[in-house]
């Protein structure tokens, strides 16, 4: 095989690791909304603890597109698509990150009952899925058009934020206690909000990989 056969090889690998990474990150969020829903803590704990694979998954990768860029030497289009990929690796982490926030969330919570059944919530995580999703098929296929349409996503969970918000807020009340509860929700909220934004970053990257041009999605 010669030397441009394994450069291409290598590069659909550096795909393979991302779209395993993006996998395991959405289980991570599924997993964790899904802990807190049912106050489940030994669910909770196993997301907690399989943060530190997600973190090796990351250096992997970063390992790989340093290994690309250096042996490789790429031009222009394939230097874009291998620093966007470290990018997606880094934003990956973060989400993961915010997985392990709700999952900490989950365990605090053990105990308790909920105020009340959740629904918003889930409904955040699962739009936040689909996003993740479909912002990294936009990257194996360079499509511009899916990655722009995580926009329209992105102001769905925003809207579904600003509800939380409001109705967990007019739950509080003087029990402390139940001040408590409501407040770690709001950060639960909070950090899948932030977890939609990360995905908009996704596609920002991919809209500027495929076309040159910077594309705010998170307006």
């Amino acid at each position: 095989m010669d030397t441009r056969a394994n450069y291409h090889q290598a590069l659909q690998g550096l795909q393979t690791k991302l779209l395993k990474m993006g996998s395991d990150v959405e289980i991570q969020i599924r997993d964790a909304v899904e802990a807190l829903r049912l106050l489940d803590e030994p669910m909770a704990r196993a997301t907690v603890a399989r943060d530190d694979e997600i973190d090796e998954q990351m250096l992997r990768i970063e390992e790989t597109c340093f290994s690309l860029i250096a042996l490789q030497q790429p031009m222009a289009g394939d230097l874009r698509t291998i620093g966007m990929a470290m990018k997606i690796a880094i934003d990956l982490e973060r989400i993961g990150d915010h997985a392990v926030d709700i999952a900490k969330i989950a365990i605090r919570l053990n105990g308790e009952k909920l105020v009340k059944p959740l629904i918003d919530i889930p409904l955040m995580a699962s739009i936040a899925q689909t996003m993740l999703r479909d912002s990294l098929l936009a990257y194996t296929e360079g499509n511009v058009n899916r990655a722009a349409s995580l926009a329209d996503k992105d102001d769905e969970v925003d809207k579904i934020y600003s509800t939380v918000v409001q109705h967990l807020t007019e739950l509080m009340g003087t029990d402390i206690s139940t001040n408590r509860q409501l407040t770690h929700l709001l950060m639960v909220a909070h950090y899948l909000e932030r977890v939609a934004d990360h995905t908009t970053n996704i596609g920002e990257g991919v809209i500027y990989m495929v076309a040159g041009k910077r594309k705010d999605l998170n307006v």
